[in-house]
């Protein structure tokens, strides 16, 4: 089972250019408003056609350009989940779920029954909460036997209570699904819970893709690094061999790699580390102390630069920060916790 895609669209101001090879995997799309994610997901359902190239599903051509190919959406069997859900709100939760004509009654029931929708299968859409609406929504699509599973957004409208439980029910879903499945998200941490693959999106085409581990150990570019929640980003000049100068932090910084392509260097805030060595090691002043629930986010100037700098966020626990704490403090950004980041 796989989906493999290149596809070019263009947009007055805007241009889709999107090349993606996935197996039997789950892959997050991430990305800002506006780089391309839900577009993605739409040509390969059928709702939007490309310009010009190819998209193949589990080995059956859906779309090419040059051979005239464009299965419409119910031809493609794909599983599409919208932000809103798209339910029809003049039906019941069973009659949204009947519109599936590969089930029957007794397959219907089953999955009301999975999906906990027994009590609420005669209520409208109207009357039932996000978290049910979600659940009838995963359950239609999945009684359409689709060859692949696209999720839009699936959490976007749910508190974080209710977010964390239907997470739970997503992984199943995954887990028991055999083919390809993808998210899209905002949320680096919704991606990296629920899927094998994270592709990073910018502007209209896929800037990093790959294991999620490696892409949130080395997320390459200065996008995928914010994306995947680096707050710690300055600009960098290389001064020599694995040195680069932090011009907003005004520090210069001994690194493992080495990256001529390099303009930005970054370090995620729980990396810093009050450990002193021989290499990044510096006295800073504490320029501001952020309480969070279980931590503080301590702002950083290296002692002796210049006021208009950048500070540097270290998160360190309750319970350390109030042993070390002071109007100066010693920490250490080691260097094989560094990111050496393109543009």
């Amino acid at each position: 089972m796989s989906l493999y895609l290149d596809i070019h669209k263009h947009f007055r101001g805007f241009k889709l250019d999107v090349r993606l090879d996935v197996g039997n995997d789950t892959l997050a799309i991430l990305g800002a408003s506006g780089s391309g994610k839900s577009l993605t997901l739409g040509c390969v359902s059928g709702i939007i056609k490309p310009d010009e190239g190819k998209i193949i599903l589990n080995d059956k051509t859906i779309f090419d350009s040059k051979n005239n190919i464009n299965l419409p959406p119910q031809q493609r069997h794909t599983g599409l989940m919208f932000q809103n859900y798209a339910l029809f709100p003049n039906m019941t939760v069973r009659e949204n779920l009947c519109i599936s004509q590969k089930s029957n009654a007794a397959e219907i029931d089953d999955m009301l029954s999975k999906f906990g929708l027994e009590r609420v299968k005669d209520l409208y859409p109207s009357q039932i909460s996000g978290g049910q609406q979600q659940r009838t929504a995963l359950a239609r699509m999945l009684l359409s036997r689709p060859a692949i599973l696209m999720l839009d957004e699936p959490f976007s409208a749910l508190d974080s209570h209710l977010r964390f439980q239907m997470e739970r029910e997503l992984l199943d879903v995954f887990h028991n699904f055999d083919g390809t499945s993808i998210l899209v998200s905002h949320n680096r941490d919704e991606a990296f819970r629920l899927c094998e693959r994270l592709a990073i999106f910018n502007n209209g085409h896929i800037e990093v893709e790959g294991k999620k581990s490696e892409v949130f150990a080395n997320p390459q570019t200065r996008t995928a690094a914010i994306l995947t929640g680096c707050k710690n980003i300055s600009r960098a000049e290389r001064t020599g061999k694995g040195k680069f100068f932090a011009t907003d932090w005004g520090i210069e910084l001994q690194c493992n790699k080495l990256d001529d392509a390099v303009k930005f260097i970054g370090i995620r805030m729980h990396s810093i580390t009050n450990e002193i060595h021989n290499e990044n090691s510096f006295e800073c002043r504490v320029a501001q102390v952020i309480e969070n629930p279980f931590s503080f986010t301590v702002m950083l100037i290296p002692k002796n630069a210049r006021e208009n700098l950048r500070p540097i966020g270290w998160e360190i626990e309750k319970s350390l920060w109030h042993k070390v704490k002071n109007e100066t403090v010693n920490v250490c950004l080691p260097p094989e916790s560094l990111l050496l980041l393109r543009d």
